[in-house]
């Protein structure tokens, strides 16, 4: 069965606008923490879709976010918003279970996280890694992308988990404007959070310095994005 609505789903999410699919099995993220705790319980996989920012839009930051990026920031986080709405009605009128995931939202404010990590469900569905800047990196697109996640039990194929190819590249860490970056490296996941970052740190340089400046409000920043050398748009043939 899944041999057969998994492509009609990829079509489907495609249509719709996305730029990346992947479908994670769920036993590949097994203990994360999620809220509730017991949110993933009731699904076996979660369907990702993704989409990307042209590279024009970091080229424009230097030394911190632009009012453009913030826009983008938030017209994307609202498409996929929108676009998870329809999967998880489309994936429920086939019959089965789905539960959409916001694109950005913070449900614990004092450890900073959501629901559920989408990064880590991206990285299980095969769309990337956990680079050292702990965002995730598509080998395509880099860190340039925004991604959502709809919890499901419909019978889907799943994708195989990223390693990391970041290697001995440093130049996130060094272009690291709080300097929060540690340069750590892993295969699969690291340790915790603050083994591959100063998670504080960076916060403190969204929240305090970049979210006030005009026309930016919201903590963002873009530097290590910008630096990342998949980032980079990748030359083509005419």
């Amino acid at each position: 069965m899944g041999e057969q609505f998994t492509p009609e789903l990829k079509a489907y999410c495609l249509s719709l606008g996305a730029d990346l699919f992947g479908v994670a099995d769920l036993k590949h993220v097994e203990g994360i923490p999620t809220i509730p705790t017991d949110l993933l319980d009731s699904y076996k996989y979660a369907v990702i879709i993704g989409v990307t920012y042209s590279f024009e839009v970091f080229e424009q930051i230097v030394d911190g976010p632009t009012p453009l990026y913030s826009r983008q920031q938030t017209a994307a986080n609202a498409l996929l918003d929108h676009m998870s709405f329809l999967v998880q009605k489309h994936i429920s009128a086939a019959g089965y279970r789905a539960l959409a995931q916001a694109a950005s939202l913070v449900m614990d404010k004092e450890n900073w996280m959501p629901n559920v990590s989408t990064k880590a469900l991206a990285r299980a569905a095969g769309l990337g890694w956990l680079g050292k800047n702990l965002l995730l990196i598509n080998p395509q697109y880099g860190s340039r992308i925004r991604i959502a996640a709809v919890l499901t039990n419909a019978p889907l194929e799943a994708g195989i988990p990223m390693q990391n190819h970041c290697g001995e590249c440093t130049k996130c860490q060094e272009a690291c404007p709080a300097q929060a970056i540690r340069g750590a490296y892993w295969r699969d996941y690291p340790a915790s959070r603050e083994a591959a970052l100063d998670f504080a740190r960076c916060l403190g340089k969204l929240k305090d310095e970049f979210s006030p400046r005009p026309d930016i409000g919201q903590p963002i920043c873009g530097i290590c994005i910008k630096a990342c050398p998949f980032t980079q748009p990748k030359k083509r043939s005419r």
